[in-house]
């Protein structure tokens, strides 16, 4: 690894090689909280079974997250390992099979290309060879969040094609995906076990009581995507978030994400005018 100061943890002891080995869903993030606000799909996958495990990578160290409250006059260090800390209590809440911390910072995250990055995300994937993986969607508002998501399709472009996930799914946080075309949009129902999905966000003390209500407006972005999936059927399920499939980037080496994510804008922009054609 070329992360200096990253953790491993196994909330039931195991050894840290040995737990990554049995990853059947992996979750990659830019930082401490994205995991449980933007793939909550995949712990519930495996939560409670035997031949399915969830496992997290959060690639920054949380030292540039909002404070206030009792965390107002904390420094970038104490931050760090109260995030940290709160990162862990998560992954033993929700079982996770592993759960590794990389604590780079976002600078190097953003960095375009940054080798090290990268590496080590490619190291760590093959290890755990999920079938699944989730991540931050390309239309994402968040820097951080677009530079961790370029080197997960880069550390997984770098892996031979026998070794590649099965599927890579893109997550909404810092810019839902209500307007992506119904056609195109993976609909995950998260709305099993809402008493778990609280109890996830719910430790993030830092962020919540910090002033940001994470946790309020995740479970309002999935009603609302249930709510309002269909106007001419009743809801099918109590909560859902939405993901785009990103396979392709995985399968094509050659497709660039921005030509990848612009078919889904383009798409978007010709069924609004469609729309609005038939009727003027």
């Amino acid at each position: 690894m070329r992360a200096i100061n990253a953790e491993f943890y196994a909330y039931d002891g195991t050894p840290f090689e040995q737990a990554m080995t049995r990853t059947t869903h992996l979750a990659v993030s830019a930082h401490q909280d994205d995991i449980e606000f933007m793939a909550y799909h995949g712990i519930l996958q495996c939560f409670g079974k035997a031949d399915k495990w969830f496992s997290a990578i959060v690639v920054t160290n949380g030292a540039g997250s909002p404070r206030a409250g009792i965390y107002k006059d904390y420094t970038d260090d104490q931050m760090q390992q109260v995030r940290r800390l709160e990162q862990k209590k998560a992954a033993f809440v929700g079982e996770y099979g592993s759960l590794s911390l990389l604590n780079y910072p976002s600078s190097a995250v953003k960095e375009k290309g940054n080798k090290d990055v990268i590496a080590d995300l490619a190291e760590l994937i093959e290890k755990q060879a999920p079938e699944v993986v989730y991540t931050h969607n390309p239309a994402d508002k968040h820097d951080t969040h677009i530079g961790v998501m370029n080197k997960v399709v880069a550390a997984i472009r770098s892996l031979p094609r026998e070794k590649r996930p099965k599927k890579l799914y893109g997550c909404e946080i810092w810019r839902g995906l209500d307007w992506v075309c119904d056609y195109q949009k993976e609909r995950l129902d998260v709305g099993e076990r809402p008493n778990l999905a609280m109890a996830l966000m719910g430790v993030f003390d830092s962020q919540i009581a910090g002033g940001k209500r994470y946790d309020d407006a995740t479970i309002g972005r999935r009603k609302a995507n249930a709510t309002y999936a269909d106007d001419h059927e009743v809801d099918k399920a109590e909560q859902v978030s939405y993901a785009i499939d990103m396979t392709p980037l995985i399968e094509d080496d050659n497709l660039s994400v921005t030509d990848f994510i612009f078919g889904y804008i383009d798409n978007f922009k010709k069924e609004v005018c469609a729309r609005i054609a038939k009727s003027e």
